[in-house]
């Protein structure tokens, strides 16, 4: 029985990027790793703001390392973009995506597809759904600006300055999210973390109450403010992003800090209960 305080706790939400992997480098004997988690009897959920991979990307990525999950084990900042859009237009229709093979894949799913060419069906684009796109172009910008200018609402995957490379920090959808926003002057709406909405998805999934569940990140704005924000106990490691100095000076501060995974796993294990 793993105790954070006086609380259970039942689940383990994963970020992957910057915690189990950088790049296609894994960052721990991830079998190990899983294996660990299923001897505490946690649930676990690897949820991740990278827009740009399907959900079988990372079921087949993390095979690879030796680690089995289920689909419904692996949620995307895509999928939450799918599931709001779905909510709110579930004739499904045209959308114009700044995005990649992620987005797309997850859009359509849901009965969206992405509409370019200008004066086909125009009148008829529901929302504008802009994500992490490396092949970003001035058009792309120009194109989305004009359609939120004129009514049609802007979803951003999340806004992620930068994502965590073996060759140092590389810039994120938050930097595609940004020109957008500065070239229409309308900020999205965003789907994935710090918004409460994906955890909440987690949490149905894993069959958890927000108390029972550890959010284990390496960013402090999305991973640990929005745990925080759905209730979620947080654990953040430095394997990514964030300076250990960076997450003592956050506040509220998270509940339990580790160099890596490794560490954070050990953590949970040395106690059953870990006093703070």
């Amino acid at each position: 029985m793993i105790k954070i305080g006086s609380q259970i706790i039942k689940g383990i939400i994963l970020d992957m990027d910057g915690v189990l992997w950088r790049g296609d480098q894994p960052l721990a004997d991830l079998e190990d790793i899983f294996f660990q988690l299923k001897e505490m009897d946690l649930r676990v959920m690897a949820v991740t703001n990278n827009s740009t991979k399907t959900p079988a990307f990372y079921l087949d990525r993390l095979s690879q390392f030796g680690v089995e999950l289920e689909t419904w084990q692996v949620l995307n900042s895509s999928e939450a973009a799918g599931n709001y859009l779905e909510e709110r237009f579930p004739q499904g229709g045209p959308v114009y995506v700044v995005g990649e093979n992620g987005l797309n894949q997850a859009l359509k799913e849901k009965g969206f597809y992405h509409q370019s060419e200008i004066g086909k069906e125009e009148d008829s684009i529901l929302a504008v759904v802009a994500g992490m796109d490396r092949e970003l172009t001035y058009r792309k910008i120009e194109r989305a600006a004009e359609l939120i200018r004129s009514g049609i609402p802007f979803i951003g995957t999340n806004p992620d300055k930068t994502y965590p490379t073996p060759e140092g920090l590389s810039p994120g959808a938050g930097v595609v999210l940004k020109a957008i926003e500065t070239a229409s002057g309308v900020k999205p709406l965003i789907m994935g973390k710090p918004r409460s909405e994906i955890f909440q998805v987690a949490l149905d999934r894993m069959g958890c109450s927000s108390e029972e569940v550890l959010m284990i990140g390496d960013r402090l704005e999305t991973d640990i403010r929005g745990a925080q924000l759905a209730g979620c106990r947080t654990g953040l490691v430095f394997s990514g992003v964030t300076t250990r100095k960076e997450g003592e000076n956050f506040r509220p501060p998270p509940d339990l800090m580790a160099d890596n995974i490794i560490e954070m796993i050990a953590m949970l294990r040395e106690k059953d209960e870990i006093s703070l």
